[in-house]
């Protein structure tokens, strides 16, 4: 069975929904720097690049990958398509739709953590994060690098026996939810809060604050990120800066792309120990082998045996 990737209808939508908050921003709002002229221009050079290059991989991945995988895993067995382990494959009912975006949701979940968590994967990504504004340009301010690299987080829900075409499709609802995240005019939703990943929610992902960084990785749903710690509420009280620690400083695109590549090479070669080369390139963002810069981790726990002292001495 064949179905259209929903980002087909998305893309045009994106940038009429742009060009409605750049509009509503400037003439009806307060909210005047809600969008910089050169940044946007950025953004939306960036997000036509990955879309041209994502219909490229993207149908490479699916039928190197995606089908590959479904012919071995889940062969023709007399006229029945089945799994490895002799259990038919899955078809098209509308409960085994929404297991898949179950299932890619929760792989969304630790495809998007692990690109915070290790310095290759964040390299690609922080093209994302490398704005200092937060709308609904930045959601299409997309890395080119990670199209090389996403598949492999989703192919085993296609060894399980789900249809690639499924996935696909799923994978593309995922984005057009993403997309309409990366909005400031969208406040709090009560109960919907407890449930799914919200506008608010994304707001503190994309934050600089030390309180906010690497929390909120969920796609849909935020249940993954309650159940593996990396939850976090916005706080109404404090001033959120956008952004990222070591930003580009640039509105070059190929700048954009490769700054933080750059920054990784001049690390390495400040170490002649293979296994320092070797955490610069695949440990968390901010680890060094001399203490000149800190990971996030290391940060809160650098403040919280600070306050420690503090309250120590006061007693």
């Amino acid at each position: 069975m064949d179905f259209t990737n929903p980002l087909v209808y998305g893309v045009p939508c994106f940038l009429g929904l742009i060009a409605l908050e750049l509009t509503y921003s400037k003439v009806l709002d307060d909210k005047k720097n809600l969008y910089n002229w050169k940044d946007l221009t950025s953004s939306v050079l960036l997000g036509l690049g990955s879309a041209v290059l994502a219909a490229l991989i993207k149908t490479l991945s699916i039928i190197a990958v995606f089908h590959f995988v479904d012919e071995l895993f889940n062969p023709i067995v007399n006229g029945v398509r089945t799994n490895i382990f002799g259990y038919e494959s899955f078809g098209y009912a509308w409960y085994i739709w929404l297991l898949c975006m179950l299932l890619d949701d929760f792989s969304y979940y630790w495809f998007h953590r692990q690109n915070h968590m290790v310095r290759f994967f964040w390299a690609a990504h922080i093209v994302h994060h490398s704005s200092d504004n937060f709308n609904l340009g930045t959601a299409v301010r997309n890395g080119w690098f990670t199209l090389f690299y996403k598949p492999f987080f989703y192919v085993w829900i296609v060894m399980i026996g789900f249809p690639p075409e499924m996935l696909v499709v799923c994978l593309g609802i995922e984005a057009l939810w993403q997309f309409q995240l990366h909005t400031q005019y969208i406040k709090k939703m009560g109960f919907i809060e407890k449930i799914l990943n919200t506008h608010t929610m994304h707001q503190v992902h994309h934050a600089r604050n030390l309180e906010y960084m690497d929390k909120n990785h969920g796609g849909f749903l935020n249940i993954f990120d309650r159940i593996f710690g990396t939850w976090k509420e916005l706080d109404e009280s404090i001033d959120i800066e956008y952004g990222v620690s070591t930003p580009p400083d640039s509105y070059n695109v190929f700048v954009i792309l490769t700054h933080e590549y750059k920054n990784i090479w001049n690390d390495m070669k400040k170490s002649k120990n293979w296994y320092h080369k070797f955490k610069y390139i695949f440990g968390p963002p901010g680890w060094s082998h001399d203490g000149s810069s800190l990971t996030v981790r290391q940060m809160r726990r650098q403040i919280a045996d600070e306050a420690k002292k503090g309250n120590v001495q006061s007693a």
